[in-house]
């Protein structure tokens, strides 16, 4: 079975940075399409960044400019850089991988922005 390992989440003022990573178990991690999602209650998962084999990438527009996703395919990790953030960027953070039909999930890290 696949993992994917998150960390790197805490509590950040406003303006701060924080930088995610997610480390997956998969050999074949380099043609995952690997992607970053977050979630607040009551609220569906959304797409925040996303990064493909060839290192192609997509943000959601409310993060374009702030949030930087990369891979490192000798480490098996894909990071999350967050500059600038906002009380609204507060919520737990998925990581995601993708290989053909397969879809795998790592068990969420909390971001907290707060004064």
């Amino acid at each position: 079975q696949v993992q994917l390992v998150e960390s790197g989440g805490g509590l950040v003022q406003p303006g701060g940075s924080l930088r995610l990573s997610c480390l997956v178990s998969d050999i074949t991690f380099s043609i995952y399409a690997m992607g970053w999602y977050r979630q607040t209650p009551g609220k569906e998962r959304e797409l925040v960044a996303g990064i493909f084999s060839n290192g192609n990438t997509n943000y959601a527009d409310s993060v374009k400019g702030r949030f930087t996703i990369s891979r490192d395919n000798a480490k098996k990790t894909v990071y999350l850089q967050m500059n600038s953030l906002k009380l609204e960027d507060t919520a737990v953070y998925y990581c995601n991988g993708r290989i053909g039909s397969r879809t795998y999930w790592g068990q969420g890290t909390q971001v907290t922005v707060s004064s």
